[in-house]
């Protein structure tokens, strides 16, 4: 019985809760112990929750932005080196802000756009509040390549690509100019696709083909596809003209019921 009291105070003493930071990094970098891994993510989940909220409304939903301070928070741990003597917090927090900041790169423009030009829309924002200031107005595009020392053309790449960073919602909605109904932005951009009536009219004949028996077949092919004559197709058929001409209705007699079952659904 005392063995096992023993062990079972050995056991609550080296319990991961029981032990500072220093002696959990030690014990980390020895043994990968996961659950010890877990404590020291637990004590220090308070940084990755903090420099999350300094990038609150800024395009990325908090909740994301908070999963990827952990994961940084995380790789922190991994790399630590309580060998070097730098404090836990010091090492952490630029590794957690890298992070965050890759993610925004990577994951905060709503279509992807090259590195380059999103890195030249940081610098263009910046040059507009300083050169805002310094002329009392708002800078022309000149003045902004030439403060950056870039053409005139990377400057109105830079800030047409910026549009893409955060997407409008097709329901935003603009006044109408006194009109009762407002107007949304899905009036004011975009077109019909011809090519989807295209298509749903493609699907439409080919379902009903399928329906045709071999005669009636070749009779729509020819008549409609080929631009044959009834007198044509009557002559390679073998029957006459009129027998044509009825079987030809009858068909299209088909069609007109398969469409009119569509339009009921």
């Amino acid at each position: 019985m005392k063995n096992v009291a023993c062990a079972a105070t050995n056991e609550n003493v080296d319990s991961p809760k029981k032990l500072n930071e220093k002696e959990l990094f030690k014990r980390y970098a020895e043994t990968k112990d996961i659950d010890i891994r877990n404590e020291l993510v637990n004590r220090y989940l308070y940084i990755a929750e903090i420099l999350s909220k300094k990038y609150i409304n800024k395009g990325i939903e908090y909740e994301d932005i908070y999963q990827v301070a952990s994961l940084g928070l995380i790789y922190a741990i991994e790399r630590f080196d309580l060998s070097r003597g730098f404090e836990f917090s010091s090492f952490a927090t630029p590794t957690i802000i890298g992070e965050i900041k890759k993610h925004f790169r990577d994951k905060g423009w709503s279509i992807r756009v090259p590195r380059r030009i999103q890195e030249l829309s940081k610098k263009v924002n910046a040059a507009r509040i300083a050169l805002n200031q310094k002329l009392q107005r708002s800078p022309k595009i000149e003045d902004i390549a030439e403060y950056l020392g870039c053409t005139e053309e990377q400057v109105l790449e830079a800030m047409e690509a910026s549009q893409v960073y955060t997407p409008k919602s097709l329901d935003l909605s603009y006044d109408a100019n006194g009109d009762d109904k407002d107007l949304q932005l899905m009036d004011l951009v975009g077109e019909d696709d011809k090519h989807f009536d295209m298509i749903e009219n493609r699907d439409f004949i080919q379902k009903c083909l399928d329906k045709l028996n071999e005669v009636e077949m070749k009779i729509i092919k020819d008549r409609f596809f080929h631009n044959k004559t009834q007198i044509q197709v009557a002559e390679e058929i073998g029957v006459s003209q009129m027998t044509i001409s009825r079987m030809e209705k009858k068909v299209l007699e088909k069609f007109r019921k398969e469409l009119k079952k569509i339009k009921e659904i």
